[in-house]
């Protein structure tokens, strides 16, 4: 009976994360399985892996064939260098010391890249949140000249209507003094 690392899925619809479990190779994907080494979040930015490191070495040393996407993942994880470090000191390529200080420099380079794309998504983040914001600010720069303009329409509308006003008022007044009221004639009964 052979023994493969795989994903279980869990999760909800379209949100998956999946647990990476030991199971035999003729369980179902989400059925029994022997033990859970992790688990797998796809959904985030870089993705994330909570892996039990010695455990899930000692299954791969031992001989459970992982599936390809958990090979991905421990590669990532360095339990596949680590395995193959071991392989070497147990061959007698180079001794334990120097197998550790390969995998300690492996980690270290891997933990510098990662930071980096963190800091460059970071940056990233920041000037689209400076670009959305410029953006906005230069609509809001051209409404407020439109509504300038239309305060200062209806403001000149609203002169040129009191002037108008004021004019006819002025006519009216000066006709009012030119034409003397006629007497009214008693009306005949």
């Amino acid at each position: 009976m052979a023994t493969k690392i795989r994903l279980q899925r869990r999760g909800r619809k379209g949100y998956a994360f999946y647990s990476i479990v030991i199971a035999n190779s003729s369980a179902p994907r989400d059925g029994r399985f022997i033990e859970k080494v992790g688990t797998y979040n796809p959904n985030t930015n870089p993705s994330t892996v909570d892996l039990n490191f010695e455990r899930a070495l000692y299954w791969v040393e031992v001989g459970a064939q992982p599936t390809d996407t958990v090979r991905n993942i421990l590669s990532r994880e360095g339990v596949m260098l680590k395995k193959h470090l071991n392989v070497g000191v147990r061959k007698g390529a180079f001794d334990e010391a120097a197998a550790q200080a390969k995998f300690e420099a492996w980690k270290k380079e891997k933990e510098l890249k990662l930071s980096k794309i963190i800091v460059k998504q970071v940056e990233e983040k920041k000037s689209a949140k400076t670009a959305r914001l410029e953006a906005e600010k230069k609509v809001n720069e051209t409404i407020a000249k439109k509504v300038a303009e239309k305060k200062a329409e209806a403001l000149k509308a609203a002169e040129e209507a009191a002037a108008t006003a004021a004019a006819e008022a002025n006519e009216a007044a000066a006709e009012a003094v030119e034409t003397p009221a006629e007497p009214e004639a008693p009306a005949a009964e």
